[in-house]
Parts: structure tokens; C-alpha cells; sequence
């Protein structure tokens, strides 16, 4: 009888662990900040969600001290463009987009577009600095070993979910568009393209 019941028990076992593999591979990790009430916003089929420009809610207060340990206050720069990833050096799919997120950064920085990183979970900055060096990542990032700054975005808004999460901010300091997945170049720049283009 038990060896009957050992077949059975193994392939549960299996068709779990890969349930557990693809959420795993989808994301590196949720935050603990949830969705609910009414959005919004409209996902599309790129996994971008965005907001109409009349309908946005402010971007919450984002500020803290860089990897290199200096002040940083999101909110500084209004009136740009506002890319922030929210990334881990443990992270995969962060590792995949690195590259593509330094190349766009230069890219739009003429084009009234700031990049911020917001590092999170990484328990030793000296990890995280690496990762940055590694990749040529040359714009800020604040340094969130606890994951703080994403719990500071209400719920119901464009709040990152998951590890890695991109949010843009408008030039108004407004949550504009979002994405829970890691973004290529041209991804990435069908995100905030729309939103350089905002007058």
C-alpha cells in the first residue's frame, strides 16, 4: 500500500515545486504593499500599467541616504521625469535589465529624465555598490536594506509589488505608469517616452 501512495505523493511534491519555481522566476520577491479600491489605472499588454494624466495621485515621500551615503529627496526633482527601479543584487531578472536601465539613463538624460534606484533587501551595501559597478550604473540609488520606502506608497496606486518594479513619476511629482516585470531598453523607453513627450 505504501509504495502506491509514494508515486502519488512525489509527483504532488514535484507540480508544487514548480508552482513555486515560476513564481519564483516571474519575480524575486513581492513587497508587502497591495493593490485594492479604485485604481485607475489601465495594464497593457506590454505589463505596463498607467494613469491618465487628470486622474494621478501624488508619488509619495521617497528620501533617504545612497549607497555612497549622501541625502537624497526624491521630491528634489520635480519638474522632471522620475524612472525609479527598485532592485536587489541577489535579483536575477534586476541583474538581466541593469545594463539596459544605464544605457537609457544616459540616453534621456538631456531629455529632463532622472534615474533613481531604490536598493532593497540587500543586507551589506557592499554587495549592492558591486552590482552598480558591475553593470556601469551611474545614476543614485537609495540605499532601503528594509524595504521601508515601498511600503510608503498607498494602496490602490502604482506601487511596487515585486522585485524588480519600476515606477515613473511625472514632471508634476505624480505616479504616471508602473511595471512589475524586468524591462529591455525598448521597453523601457516605451514606458517613459509618453511622458518625456507630456507638456
Amino acid at each position: 500500500m505504501s509504495s502506491g501512495r509514494a508515486p502519488r505523493r512525489r509527483s504532488t511534491l514535484l507540480a508544487a515545486t514548480a508552482v513555486a519555481g515560476v513564481i519564483t522566476l516571474s519575480a524575486c520577491g513581492g513587497g508587502q504593499a497591495g493593490g485594492g479600491g479604485n485604481t485607475n489605472f489601465v495594464t497593457g499588454s506590454g505589463g505596463i500599467s498607467t494613469v491618465a494624466k487628470g486622474e494621478r495621485t501624488d508619488a509619495p515621500k521617497l528620501d533617504g541616504k545612497t549607497l555612497e551615503g549622501k541625502a537624497l529627496d526624491v521630491a528634489d526633482y520635480k519638474g522632471k521625469v522620475v524612472v525609479l527601479n527598485f532592485w536587489g543584487s541577489w535579483c536575477g531578472p534586476c541583474r538581466a535589465e541593469a545594463k539596459h536601465f544605464a544605457k537609457v539613463a544616459k540616453q534621456t538624460e538631456d531629455e529632463g529624465v532622472q534615474f533613481v534606484g531604490v536598493n532593497t533587501r540587500d543586507p551589506k551595501k557592499s554587495l549592492a555598490v558591486s552590482f552598480e559597478k558591475d553593470f556601469g550604473v551611474t545614476y543614485p540609488s537609495l540605499y532601503d536594506p528594509t524595504g521601508k520606502l515601498l511600503l510608503r506608497f498607498p494602496k490602490g496606486t502604482l506601487n511596487p509589488q515585486a522585485i524588480p518594479s519600476t515606477v515613473v513619476i511625472d514632471r508634476d511629482g505624480k505616479l504616471a505608469a508602473r511595471t512589475l516585470v524586468a524591462l529591455d531598453a525598448e521597453k523601457l523607453r516605451k514606458m517613459i517616452d509618453p511622458l518625456i513627450a507630456e507638456k
